[in-house]
């Protein structure tokens, strides 16, 4: 397998682009990653995204996006794995210039969501999950997630409130995106005060419905050219689980989480200790305290006290959700693992800004799908 490249990134703000279709905003960020990366043509372009077809009434997607972004006759292809998708086509692209296939490719996460009715992009949203057992009872991403917070806190003697630094930390680092959907700071206090949505889920442990689209450019060692800023896709993973959390030995374990981060460790011989950030897949604040224990950054029921002490921090021991994450960035989330890769990509270039670490060398994205169903990893080095 050959080496493989990041040399172009490319996004566009988060919101809601109520002037903006799917055509639209996946074009914006596909010519700026092929700006950034000083190619005008690809061999393929692979495009995350959950739910064109429920909410937006529009398959065959890839092609749509090959024709607006003046990339045909190129391959394309639709990539989907639930909110996992934007990280999926990322591996998708990697997997074909590593295996030879193709020599430079893009991939495009990208979601329209503001647009239909809440009650359509709930029923699209669930789809991920299990329609016999969870769907079809009234279980939403929501609901789930209040059951497994409920169960974290209940095993480890934690209160809700203990888990704002997730949510005040984000919102920090999103004071310093431009991209960002919400660049307000937060307090401890005011997430203590937030909504409660399905207890012990407040609104402020959750993150937005939103549209948006990024896009990378990896190509092999031979088509690196002098001027590229490259980062090296160092290692990229998948793993499953169960779709539905009842026939879990452990919902408090996202089994599909650790395999996938594993299997880049295995593969690059690095330790969870030897990344300089982590971009984790923050949808629900107890998601995050979940993703951290899988990965190995804390052990089990210590993600909390973890935060605490500000480990997650800018300068703290692994630095999280350093452009604002799901939680404020936003998550559009077919978009979302690819977001993650793009902001992943600048930090170790050393252009992230504001938000710009004093040490990025390696990075773990980490993009997860339903409730742990499937989980997609990239170690990225520059």
């Amino acid at each position: 397998m050959r080496d493989v490249f990041i040399i172009g990134v490319g996004q566009t703000p988060v919101g809601e682009h109520w002037d903006l279709g799917l055509r639209e905003l996946g074009a914006s960020a596909i010519d700026a990653a092929l700006k950034d990366a000083g190619v005008e043509s690809v061999d393929a372009l692979y495009v995350g995204n959950m739910l064109s077809g429920s909410v937006n009434g529009q398959e065959n997607l890839a092609t749509l996006l090959a024709d607006a972004a003046g990339l045909l006759p190129a391959e394309a292809f639709k990539i989907e794995a639930a909110c996992a998708s934007g990280g999926a086509a990322v591996r998708a692209a990697a997997l074909a210039v590593a295996a030879g296939a193709h020599d430079v490719a893009v991939a495009v996460g990208i979601e329209k969501m503001t647009d239909g009715l809440a009650s359509t992009v709930s029923a699209g949203l669930a789809t991920a999950s299990d329609q016999d057992y969870e769907a079809s009872h009234g279980f939403s991403f929501v609901a789930l997630s209040a059951l497994m917070m409920r169960r974290y806190m209940h095993e480890h003697g934690r209160s809700r409130e203990e888990f704002a630094p997730f949510a005040v930390n984000a919102h920090q680092n999103a004071v310093g995106n431009e991209n960002a959907m919400f660049r307000e700071p937060i307090s401890t206090e005011d997430f203590g005060r937030s909504p409660i949505v399905a207890s012990p889920i407040g609104v402020l442990d959750a993150a937005p419905v939103c549209d948006g689209a990024a896009a990378v450019v990896v190509c092999s060692r031979e088509r690196l050219g002098a001027d590229h800023e490259a980062v090296r896709i160092a290692a990229s993973a998948a793993a499953t689980d169960t779709i539905a959390l009842g026939p879990r030995g452990d919902i408090l374990t996202l089994e599909s989480a650790r395999h996938s981060a594993q299997r880049c460790f295995a593969a690059t011989g690095f330790k969870p200790e030897q990344m300089d950030l982590f971009e984790a897949h923050d949808a629900f604040t107890i998601i995050t305290a979940l993703s951290l224990e899988a990965c190995g950054f804390a052990p089990r029921g210590e993600a909390l006290r973890m935060a605490e002490n500000g480990c997650i921090a800018s300068g703290g021991c692994i630095p999280l959700s350093t452009a604002g994450g799901l939680k404020a960035r936003g998550h559009p989330v077919g978009a979302s693992g690819t977001y993650q890769i793009v902001e992943a990509s600048l930090q170790l270039r050393g252009r992230a800004g504001a938000n710009q670490l004093a040490k990025a060398g390696r990075a773990l994205t980490q993009s997860v799908g339903g409730h742990g169903s499937i989980a997609v990893s990239h170690i990225l080095e520059a």
